[in-house]
């Protein structure tokens, strides 16, 4: 059987001249970006909508997921065209691969918001819980590290990509922290179980969009250094005491 056609080839880009990927690419990053803000942005109100028992927001929140969804496809669909057309290589091949793996996390990131609207709807506005700490500060935190993550994508900073990286262990704590903290909760029978597993799941909402900033962050780091970092945080984390993270 004779071999298939080799796909097409695209022929190194003269000095000072762009390839078409990487012509490409400053578009599909442009909308990667402004997925991420809606999705940064949505989390913000899941935020709000849940610790001033807003539902008309919460609404809001669960709404605009639809529009993440069909830009994380449209975006998806684009980038595996121009693999298919283009053959990328070195620096274009990363920043294919960048877009496909930032993408699908930018999304997940918008699910997350919808589970905290989802709960800010289950909450009695009558009567709300007494915020844990550790989750109110990871409500200030997580928001925080998702605009240092935006700016260290936008300008390729695979230093600022490290610390966000750092950061995330930050989270980890008061995500274990909130863990004891909803536990009194749940001991001092001021609420319902319910809502005390309500809180802990935002908890757990807001540790995973912590996980995405780092994972985005990780991303970037290759994107700019063609460094992949990902296995040492996971060599720290198997270091640490038995026992220590839940």
């Amino acid at each position: 059987m004779p071999n298939p056609p080799p796909g097409p080839i695209e022929e190194p880009a003269k000095p000072g001249k762009e390839t078409v990927i990487a012509r490409e690419f400053k578009v599909i990053k442009a909308r990667l970006l402004d997925e991420a803000r809606s999705a940064v942005g949505m989390l913000e109100t899941a935020l709000r909508a849940l610790f001033e028992s807003d539902r008309d927001a919460a609404n809001e929140v669960v709404r605009g997921d639809d529009r993440i969804d069909r830009e994380e496809v449209a975006i998806e669909e684009r980038v595996f065209q121009l693999m298919a057309l283009q053959a990328p290589v070195a620096k274009d091949f990363r920043s294919l691969a960048f877009a496909l793996k930032v993408n699908s996390d930018i999304e997940r990131v918008a699910d997350h918001a919808c589970s905290i609207a989802k709960v800010a709807r289950k909450i009695d506005a009558e009567n709300p819980p007494n915020w844990p700490t550790a989750l109110v500060e990871m409500g200030q935190r997580v928001p925080m590290m998702c605009h240092a993550l935006l700016r260290a994508m936008a300008d390729e900073d695979a230093d600022a990509a490290k610390l966000i990286i750092q950061g995330d262990k930050t989270i980890d704590a008061l995500h274990k922290q909130l863990f004891e903290e909803t536990v009194d909760l749940l001991d001092s029978g001021v609420q319902p179980n319910a809502v005390g597993l309500l809180v802990y799941r935002v908890g757990r909402e807001l540790e995973r969009v912590g996980d995405l900033m780092g994972n985005i962050a990780e991303d970037i780091v290759y994107l700019a250094t063609g460094e992949i970092i990902r296995h040492q945080k996971r060599r720290e984390r198997q270091q640490e005491l038995p026992g220590d993270r839940l």
